[in-house]
């Protein structure tokens, strides 16, 4: 009997050894972090991307662009996801060369909770500034008013909302108005994480967001995925033609436009008060950011399959989510780039 139970019990080790090999070969897991600006994008292509390559599982945390940033330099990530591209010095501290690969484009919108307002409010660049500086302080100020003929404003403080964490959504906000403003460029500047004069701070896109929700007066800057999603009223901005534009793909890609004809070779980009009469002008890219010598040469196969999917039939699932799709010649470079990603 003992012989015969051996024999049972090797031969059932030896059948579980393609199963085992099975289970491991699927059980490769790709790990970034980063954007909440790209997270819903995100999500669908993994999830997506699930049935393209089943051998293959992303896990991403949606922690902020620079939180994700952090991370892919100490390389406890895979891959990052930024809205912001990196800038000289944070390349130079990287442990080896960066690729940007843009992804889609979003848009950043100035959302507000206000109940008895119905209609929808205008801003100009630097009337926001002025708020956010906290130098517009009640929302009867003239410079909104003005603005706004019409409008039974609410002779209340006005509560600002911004991110408390390092965010490429900030980065958006604050490079559009240091476009516009001279006041805020001195003052504040751009870069994911700020100094805020005034206000209350959130995590996440997901965090300020709910802060908007649960304060009547409020006033803060989001995705517009965001807004759209929990049906948050956002403002028309003026754009640098000086029409008043509400945000949309269209606006989205139109101030892409000029962009994708001059692309610089890294994919370093911005796209805020970009020209054109119909460009919405705190539109962006957002970024993955990706090792250019990859160490682990399953993972970095992947990553490559991966991006070349992405950024070919992963494009479809964009306008649905609310962001628009990479223009073709966008795309046609970055796949040019892909090439000069190193697998061992």
């Amino acid at each position: 009997m003992r012989k015969g139970y051996r024999v049972l019990a090797f031969c059932a080790a030896i059948l579980l050894v393609p199963l085992i090999a099975g289970i491991a070969r699927s059980a490769l897991l790709i790990n970034g972090a980063g954007s909440t600006f790209a997270y819903p994008i995100n999500s669908k292509w993994f999830d997506e991307y699930a049935r393209v390559d089943p051998s293959v599982n992303f896990n991403y945390q949606s922690i902020g662009s620079g939180g994700g940033i952090s991370m892919l330099r100490n390389k406890s990530v895979d891959f990052g996801g930024s809205d912001a591209p990196l800038n000289d010095t944070q390349m130079a501290g990287m442990p080896g060369p960066v690729l940007h690969f843009p992804s889609v484009m979003g848009a950043d919108v100035v959302a507000y909770n206000l109940p008895n307002v119905k209609q929808k409010l205008r801003f100009t660049g630097p009337v926001i500034a002025d708020i956010f500086l906290g130098n517009i302080s009640k929302w009867t100020d003239p410079a909104i008013t003005k603005l706004n003929p019409g409008v039974a404003f609410p002779d209340e403080p006005i509560v600002t909302v911004h991110r408390s964490d390092g965010s490429g959504t900030t980065f958006i906000f604050a490079d559009y108005l240091s476009k516009v403003s001279p006041a805020w460029a001195k003052e504040v500047g751009k870069g994911t994480s700020l100094k805020w004069p005034v206000g209350l701070g959130g995590k996440g896109n997901e965090g300020v967001t709910g802060i908007i929700q649960q304060t009547p007066n409020s006033i803060g800057y989001n995705e517009l995925t965001y807004s759209l999603a929990n049906k948050i009223t956002f403002a028309e901005i003026q754009n640098r033609a000086g029409n008043y534009v509400d945000a949309t793909l269209a606006g989205v890609t139109a101030a892409a436009a000029g962009a994708a004809a001059n692309m610089p070779a890294d994919f370093r980009v911005s796209i805020t008060d970009a020209p054109g009469a119909d460009s919405y002008p705190i539109s962006s890219f957002t970024w993955l950011l990706v090792y250019k010598n990859q160490s682990d040469k399953e993972k970095g196969a992947a990553i490559v399959k991966f991006l070349k999917w992405a950024l070919t039939d992963g494009q479809k699932y964009a306008a649905p989510l609310f962001y628009a799709p990479l223009p073709q010649a966008v795309v046609d470079k970055e796949l040019q780039q892909i090439n000069q990603i190193s697998v061992p």
